[in-house]
């Protein structure tokens, strides 16, 4: 990546200022389960990024004390110190590629438009705006700045180094992660947006809302899930299975066959807690009410012929996609058959957005 080189030996002037960027989380369409050391993933994944669940992140920076990387870290305008120790780690890690970090202090202070245990993937979104606010300080102390294109591959690859999925929150619409045969420019450093023209309009305005079947930390982390993938017995067979499901995908998509999407994502989504379920230790992490759900959504779906469909994360709750053209009708049918089988009946509203948004310019 030619781009670090430029990077890491650019000329910078140390001064003080602030940056802010919103940035919103993501949700799977082909799942990345697995990866490499590295933050490389064993499969190309996709996702579409979401509207209203984001993190805003403001960071304060000015000269540190020359000891290297140091920071003050508030979320929800309070100390939290094991978010600190992990942001602190993540710096540390990437102060070679971004080496200005070693002589800047940072007072980092963040907050959710959702509830940090609602399933929708908080590191995704809080991570992608970190390293936006990142290659923003960059470009405001750097005497060569990046253009626009260098600015967002930058800050995925960045966001990538932090958590995965992160990577793929930088852009609007929908995302590919990986390299991928059937995605021209695609790549395991960072991720890239697809070109809508490729895409039909009916998937340019999904639905996503989140049925909270579980509230609470899982009690199995995601990385623990993406190590048991090492020596799983069904790993190899999974990741070819995705490769070549990034191609019926885009196939799909291209022809307007939210049909066949839909079931796709379906399957992935069984595909990947199967995965779970057959790892060594082996875990489940959906509830009864989870598979309730299921069964509500595909009798909804035959009884009136609508393209309504699920897709689940590494957890108990379940994400009801759609297009938004039938909002009203799978609205109602939600608050009326889904709510009951949701922990206080508590669901999110969100739909695809158009990506992060800086909140300095």
């Amino acid at each position: 990546m030619e781009l670090l080189e430029q990077i890491k030996s650019a000329n910078i002037s140390i001064a003080e200022g602030s940056t802010s960027w919103s940035s919103p989380s993501n949700i799977a369409m082909i799942k990345y389960w697995g990866k490499y050391s590295g933050q490389l993933p064993a499969n190309p994944s996709m996702s579409f990024t979401l509207d209203h669940c984001k993190t805003e992140t403001r960071v304060d920076f000015r000269k540190g004390n020359g000891n290297g990387v140091s920071l003050e870290f508030l979320f929800e305008g309070k100390a939290n110190a094991a978010f600190e120790q992990r942001i602190l780690k993540y710096l540390n890690s990437i102060s070679t590629v971004l080496p200005m970090l070693e002589k800047l202090h940072l007072s980092i202070s963040s907050s959710n438009s959702f509830p940090h245990s609602s399933g929708i993937a908080s590191s995704a979104s809080s991570m992608s705006a970190l390293a936006l606010n990142l290659v923003s300080i960059f470009n405001e102390l750097a005497e060569e700045k990046l253009e626009q294109n260098e600015f967002l591959q930058f800050a995925s690859f960045l966001a990538r180094l932090a958590s995965g999925s992160a990577c793929r929150s930088i852009y609007g619409g929908f995302t590919v992660w990986g390299e991928s045969d059937y995605f021209y420019g695609s790549s395991d450093l960072y991720a890239v947006p697809i070109n809508s023209e490729y895409i039909s309009p009916i998937f340019n305005d999904l639905c996503d809302d989140v049925l909270i079947i579980e509230k609470g930390a899982k009690k199995v982390s995601s990385s623990a899930g993406h190590e048991l993938m090492h020596d799983h017995p069904f790993a190899a067979n999974r990741f070819d299975l995705a490769k070549s499901r990034m191609g019926e995908i885009r196939e799909m998509m291209s022809l307007g066959d939210i049909e066949g999407f839909g079931k796709l994502i379906e399957k992935e989504a069984l595909m990947l807690h199967g995965m779970m379920m057959t790892s060594d230790p082996y875990y489940i992490l959906m509830k009864p009410n989870t598979l309730s759900v299921i069964e509500k959504i595909w009798e909804f779906r035959r009884e009136k012929n609508i393209p309504v469909f699920f897709t689940l994360d590494a957890g108990a709750n379940v994400h009801v996609i759609y297009p938004s053209e039938h909002t009203k009708v799978v609205s109602e049918y939600i608050r009326e058959n889904l709510l009951v089988y949701c922990e206080n009946a508590s669901y999110l509203c969100d739909r695809m957005g158009t990506g992060p948004k800086n909140l300095n310019a």
